[in-house]
């Protein structure tokens, strides 16, 4: 036993000469070929792929600057051993130009399209650094990766796991909508890396006993142009606020800011700006195929629905601007049965339903209804056939990381983008932004009318109604609140044919916009739903039975018609006229004209002659002159019917009170029985036999008691006519019916 301990402790010490030996050399490596400030190692040849690595003489060390492969940087043995065994054999762009920099201690801005491997730019530099240090778990925290989304942090959280297998560093997830805080305060100290959201990371730091980030050796910012927007600004000072200023800090984004308050906000020390594909040709991946086309408000749900159709064998991402449109066009949807699996994810759904629905969407066929909470570095296992953006993007920057879904690393993609025709701006900003973006006409032949369909299913379920209302009101109020006054204009918004096409019968009460909207709003709300209710549920049943043949080529089925090069107006009517609106629009209010004739009856003769209304009564003689009329007829009809009624009037009373007395017999006659059942129960035989005789009592006829009720032997009937007596006969009665009872 004590040769087995004293073998551990000296394999341990060897060990710890070895990884003492092996971060001596590294440091060596990385200064002897220390890139300068400001450059980027992409501008310098590859080495060879069998090109001698590591130490070549006493002083001298292979180049590690603008290599492309892993196994060619100075990275110990480790993570070297952690990226073949996880198939990372080549470097990307984003990679190439970090690395060398990131690896010596610098800080580092880095701009990459989406899809070009950021996380490993920051995890490789993440264990190095913590393992030169020789970083354990007793010196606690010693890094932090902070992520905008969960998603996005439980995907990082698994690179490193792959990546970090053969280190020993203790990391912890620490994101919102788990329940398990209380254990997370127990061992957040204990952890060397953190990857967590902002929200999350700051509840521990104001609520954990002892959480302190003192040695923090190195902060990252994945999605850094997110976290520091206005939405993460008073979290993320709090957090930069309690973090130690000397200490390394990556930054990486597909879109990175470049802002002086920013960069001071973080106390960033000469970062090196890296923006892998600012000379590149086109802002977005180059195997992305991007597509617009101009849609009205009103019809965009028809082309989402007829979209879909046509595309039941591929995988498509749909960006819609607020959650609560996420859930009105994922309920409503999946009641229409298109034909593929549909999923939606927003940010108020649990932690496990996102992750879940986040894991699912990896399947063949499936449609995911998401808000931009999935537009931010999320890597689907499998590729997205199609991102459609059916509202319009907040910027340019939100563009690109909603279509950076699809098309990852060297896969293809397709995206479209329906934009409203007063949001043709945002195409021309796009092409500013050299991203190369087709405009196309709808092929009407194509498109199906999804807006009936939507309207019956709100009145089959009235639950729905409520969610159409929010979600109009919402995306409203999300246009209101968009910074881009030039793409954005709720004025211009056709607000009434939106509401009749998601199936709302009126337009809702939108208040929060000014008094000249809702001035001119409030002459609309008189519109009524012209919808035959029974022909929209036979149109829903065939929409149904239609779904299940999902077999149809997708190339009979394509939307998009001819391209646009240049003018788009001309498809903005074309399309326009496509299908009508669910609702038909009254241009002033209704006024009812009290002058107006009155509606008359009608009667003909046997010659087809009009006669008078009261022309059947009247006494014509024989002639056909019947304007003299026999008003004594008349009120001896009316008197007749006024006899007929009071008869009917008197049977109708007369069953009442047989109904009502029927009703008082049942309640008396339970109530004799429970009485009955009661006394015997407390009576003995016995008890009864030795009783004296009692005087038999007289009881009234009554029609509540019959003679099978009676016991003729101990009880005596007296029949009692009290409508012949007088008034001091009846007392007297009373008093001997009295006294008869106390004796």
């Amino acid at each position: 036993m004590a040769k087995s301990k004293s073998q551990g402790r000296q394999l341990g010490k060897q060990r710890r000469i070895q990884e003492g030996e092996e971060i001596e050399l590294l440091q060596k490596w990385l200064e002897f070929g220390k890139p300068a400030s400001g450059s980027n190692p992409l501008s310098l040849p590859p080495l060879p792929r069998d090109s001698p690595v590591g130490k070549l003489g006493d002083d001298t060390f292979s180049r590690y600057c603008g290599v492309e492969l892993f196994k060619q940087m100075p990275l110990s043995k480790k993570t070297k051993d952690g990226l073949r065994d996880s198939n990372f054999t080549h470097m990307t762009d984003v990679q190439r130009a970090s690395l060398p920099h990131s690896l010596c201690g610098r800080d580092i801005l880095g701009a990459a399209q989406t899809g070009s491997g950021k996380t490993l730019a920051f995890i490789i530099p993440v264990l190095e650094k913590l393992y030169k240090e020789k970083w354990g778990s007793e010196f606690g925290v010693g890094c932090i990766i902070i992520s905008p989304t969960r998603e996005l942090a439980s995907q990082i959280f698994g690179v490193l796991k792959l990546v970090g297998r053969h280190h020993g560093f203790s990391a912890g997830l620490l994101i919102g909508g788990r329940k398990d805080v209380d254990e997370e305060k127990e061992h957040v100290n204990d952890l060397n890396i953190l990857i967590c959201t902002p929200g999350r990371l700051l509840q521990h730091m104001d609520e954990t006993p002892n959480f302190e980030c003192s040695q923090l050796q190195m902060l990252v910012l994945d999605e850094a142009d997110r976290i520091l927007d206005i939405g993460f600004k008073k979290d993320v000072n709090a957090i930069v606020s309690q973090l130690p200023k000397k200490r390394q800090t990556l930054l990486f984004s597909a879109t990175q800011t470049k802002s002086v308050q920013d960069l001071a906000r973080l106390s960033l020390r000469d970062p090196e700006y890296l923006s892998v594909h600012a000379e590149a040709i086109t802002a977005t991946p180059s195997g992305l195929q991007q597509t617009a086309t101009v849609v009205p408000l009103h019809q965009k749900l028809d082309l989402l629905w007829s979209f879909i159709k046509s595309h039941l064998n591929s995988k498509i991402l749909v960006f819609l601007t607020s959650r609560k449109q996420v859930k009105f066009v994922f309920e409503a949807f999946k009641k229409l049965r298109p034909g593929i699996p549909l999923k939606c994810i927003h940010g108020k759904m649990n932690q496990e339903r996102r992750l879940g629905t986040y894991s699912k969407f990896s399947e063949k066929r499936v449609v995911l209804f998401s808000t931009d909470v999935s537009s931010r570095g999320l890597d689907f296992d499998k590729s997205v056939d199609w991102v459609v953006q059916m509202d319009c993007p907040s910027d340019v920057a939100s563009y690109i990381h909603r279509v950076g879904r699809t098309a990852r690393y060297t896969a293809g993609g397709k995206a479209i983008l329906f934009v409203e025709p007063s949001e043709i701006k945002m195409l021309e900003k796009l092409k500013e932004q050299k991203i190369p973006i087709i405009a196309k006409t709808i092929n009407k032949e194509k498109l199906q009318s999804v807006s009936p369909l939507l309207a019956s299913i709100l009145v089959k379920y009235p639950d729905m109604q409520q969610l159409a209302r929010r979600a109009f009101i919402t995306y409203l109020k999300a246009v209101c609140k968009e910074k881009d006054k030039e793409v954005f204009d709720v004025m211009k918004l056709g607000i009434d044919d939106f509401s009749a096409s998601i199936g709302l019968p009126l337009t809702p009460k939108i208040r929060f916009l000014n008094q000249k909207i809702a001035g001119e709003s409030s002459s609309k709300l008189s519109r009524t739903v012209e919808i035959d209710n029974s022909a929209a549920e036979n149109l829903l049943e065939t929409t149904k039975t239609e779904s299940s043949e999902s077999d149809e080529d997708e190339s009979d089925n394509d939307l998009l018609g001819k391209e646009i090069s240049s003018e788009l107006k001309p498809a903005i009517t074309e399309i326009d006229s496509v299908v009508p609106a669910t609702r038909v629009l009254k241009k002033k209010k209704l006024k009812i004209n009290i002058h107006r004739p009155v509606g008359t009856r009608v009667l003909f003769d046997e010659e087809g002659n009009t006669l008078p209304p009261l022309a059947s009564i009247a006494d014509t003689n024989g002639t056909n002159d019947s304007s003299a009329i026999d008003v004594d007829k008349v009120q001896e009809r009316y008197q007749k019917m006024r006899e007929m009624l009071k008869q009917e009037d008197k049977v109708d009373k007369i069953h009442a009170r047989e109904l009502r007395k029927e009703k008082r017999l049942k309640q008396k006659m339970k109530l004799k029985r429970e009485r009955t059942e009661e006394d015997v129960s407390e009576s003995d035989e016995e008890a009864t036999a030795s009783l004296p005789n009692k005087k038999s009592k007289l009881y009234f006829d009554s029609d509540n008691d019959s003679d099978n009720e009676m016991d003729t032997e101990d009880k005596k009937k007296v029949d009692i006519n009290t409508n012949k007596m007088s008034l001091a006969e009846q007392e007297d009665l009373a008093l001997k019916l009295l006294g008869s009872m106390n004796s």
